[in-house]
């Protein structure tokens, strides 16, 4: 896929293929503090390469397109968990799972908290200058051990039913898996009680082989994920040690970003 540099009206704007906002590169071995967002340590957890020549040599990747269609779909389940979130009671999709003791979570920062360009969870890592970040989807809470619970919404198509027992059969899902275990992370860095489970509520698109009629019809499936932070000190622990070095580390060898512009430069055009 080949990116064009837009502005926010649509109009086309010089590529500068670097970054110009300082605080969006770090220097190795600075003391001021630094902000590192859920996506960014994925991003690590990928290619430790392209996070550093992203994050310290501030080259900046080709822009992904909008998930605008997603992105209706995660507000209008928000709308509905916060109607619930204000009522105090369960929403349908858990009380057809028998989980009514689980209620969307009451807090005065929770709209800070699904707020991930601008806030989201929020907690310094042990006594270093990086800043933990990640804007969740919901969280609720099990009323019956006062534990909470994250939940992230996923939009999709698959022709195949989607069951608890197949779902994470697919590699792409680990990233969903260490996602869930970021944000449960960073709520336990925040001093709240967390839940080892988590969920998954995914919509599904459902071909119905009848035209499209103005319409699409969803499946509606929740998928539950024991979580597991046990990694994440660690890992981020590496990902310092790779901010601080004067070098950039080995790619992924898997990591077709890499193997792009390793290509691209041998041809020293």
């Amino acid at each position: 896929m080949i990116s064009l540099k837009r502005n926010k009206k649509g109009e086309l704007q010089k590529a500068p293929g670097l970054r110009t906002r300082k605080s969006s590169i770090y220097t190795p071995n600075q003391e001021k503090d630094f902000v590192i967002s859920r996506g960014k340590f994925s991003d690590f957890l990928t290619c430790p390469r392209c996070f550093y020549i992203d994050r310290v040599a501030g080259i900046i990747s080709p822009t992904p397109p909008g998930w605008t269609l997603n992105a209706l779909t995660d507000t209008l389940l928000k709308d509905e968990f916060d109607e619930c979130r204000a009522k105090q009671k369960s929403h349908r999709i858990l009380i057809e799972n028998n989980l009514s003791h689980i209620v969307p979570f009451q807090h005065d920062d929770i709209d800070k908290w699904r707020n991930s360009l601008h806030y989201g969870l929020e907690a310094r890592f042990k006594d270093t200058n990086i800043i933990l970040k990640g804007g969740v989807d919901d969280v609720w809470i099990n009323t019956k051990t006062d534990e909470l619970v994250v939940a992230d919404y996923k939009s999709q198509q698959s022709n195949f039913e989607v069951t608890q027992e197949t779902y994470f059969s697919s590699p792409f899902k680990d990233g969903y898996k260490k996602q869930l275990d970021f944000y449960a992370y960073l709520l336990m860095e925040m001093d709240f009680n967390v839940s080892k489970d988590s969920y998954l509520y995914i919509c599904n698109a459902i071909n119905q082989n009848k035209g499209f009629n103005g319409e699409m019809i969803f499946d509606e499936i929740l998928i539950h994920y024991e979580i597991d932070t046990s990694y994440i000190d660690q890992e981020i622990q590496n990902m310092i040690n790779v901010l601080n070095s004067d070098k950039p580390p080995q790619s992924n060898e898997s990591c077709e970003n890499c193997a792009y512009a390793n290509k691209r430069s041998e041809l020293n055009l």
